[in-house]
């Protein structure tokens, strides 16, 4: 067999099959260099570069959510042929206790090392007696410090040592699509951890409660999760789940959250005054639909809240506001939607300055009111 020359391979055999193994390596790996584009085919954007998983931040958070139980007493029902003589000799001999208990279960949120809890006030409304217990195990008797009924907060405390305490999302915007987990007791199940997006901000007119200002995810929140925590993907409390819409009784994709900043202030609200503190106005209003201004023959292109009544003595009084002024923007911000107003006006401090602009007569008008103290209603 004739053997190739030296010079031969190496000025041209050898060149040739590291350009064969080049472009086979292209062909392999990197194909969108060499080949065409489909026409109609687009450019694969690259993989998001998210976290696989979010074990991080659920062992930041979830040793600080805890499973509230609590005990109530209910009396008994009894009809009144049980008591008289006539009749008892058909019944048992033995009476049955006029007093039964009544359990039910809940979640809660540590917040303090001095042992605060925070939950919804249904989770503990009427209970005789209050139970904490642990993801370590640990229990404890809760001492209900305050509640907050406008709001569905409650605040407990427990006496035990080292507590875990959740960290709180110090930038409080949240975005439409941010990943959001809940933690709670579902069921009685034990702690269980449920993944969603903020699929809304701001829900309200849901009828729920006085005050309505939550976030809307559908991490799965079920009876028992109520007073967990909703928290982001970093593992910080951005919400206490409260309430589900549900047809079935089990999460269908829609659940409600308080946002930790209004849950953070009510509980140092409650802790340092016994109740929460919120502005107050003293004033009654309705949102200026087309039908109203219609009858008050007014132009329907206008957009505020129509002043219908007036607290004798209220700041809005005193601040010279009148029955049928429309009030068009409260401290610079529209007022177009009277729940929305509402929540505005009681997130202020009383003695906080109120810039009200309003049409009167036609003519636009800014006055000023200082806010006042809104008397909670039912607070524990």
């Amino acid at each position: 067999m004739p053997s190739i020359p030296g010079s031969l391979l190496q000025r041209v055999v050898l060149p040739a099959l590291l350009g064969l193994i080049l472009a086979q390596s292209i062909l392999l790996w990197a194909p969108h260099w060499v080949l065409p584009q489909q026409p109609g085919q687009t450019a694969q954007a690259p993989l998001s570069s998210g976290p696989v998983s979010y074990a991080q931040a659920v062992e930041r958070a979830a040793p600080a959510v805890v499973n509230v139980f609590t005990r109530k007493r209910v009396q008994r029902q009894r009809h009144p042929l049980f008591d008289d003589p006539l009749f008892r000799q058909f019944f048992r001999s033995t009476r049955e206790p006029d007093q039964r208990v009544q359990s039910s279960l809940g979640s809660g949120v540590i917040l303090s090392e001095q042992g605060y809890v925070l939950t919804n006030n249904h989770v503990i409304s009427g209970a005789d007696e209050i139970v904490v217990a642990l993801r370590d195990g640990r229990e404890a008797q809760a001492r209900l410090i305050g509640t907050d009924p406008e709001a569905d907060l409650a605040v407990l405390q427990i006496d035990l040592q080292q507590l875990p305490v959740i960290p709180v999302a110090s930038d409080r915007s949240l975005n439409i699509g941010d990943v959001v987990l809940a933690i709670g007791n579902p069921f009685g199940v034990g702690q269980t951890v449920t993944f969603g997006i903020v699929s809304a901000t701001g829900r309200n007119q849901l009828g729920l409660n006085t005050y309505e200002n939550y976030i809307q995810t559908d991490a799965a929140i079920n009876p028992g999760n109520s007073g967990g925590a909703l928290i982001n993907a970093r593992g910080e409390l951005v919400g206490i789940n409260t309430a589900i819409f549900s047809k079935s009784g089990g999460s269908e994709g829609i659940g409600f959250a308080i946002p930790s900043e209004v849950a953070t202030r009510t509980l140092s609200d409650i802790a340092r005054h016994g109740q929460a503190i919120r502005g107050w106005l003293g004033i009654e209003v309705r949102e200026a639909t087309a039908a109203l201004l219609q009858s008050l023959q007014l132009p329907n292109a206008l957009s505020g809240l129509i002043v219908t009544g007036l607290y004798s003595g209220g700041p809005a009084e005193q601040a010279g506001l009148q029955v049928g002024d429309i009030i068009t923007h409260i401290n610079d911000e529209s007022a177009a939607d009277a729940r929305a107003a509402m929540n505005q006006i009681g997130a202020l401090r009383p003695g906080d300055r109120i810039a009200i602009d309003l049409l009167r007569a036609g003519q636009s008008i800014r006055v000023e009111a200082i806010a006042g103290q809104r008397q909670s209603q039912g607070a524990g």
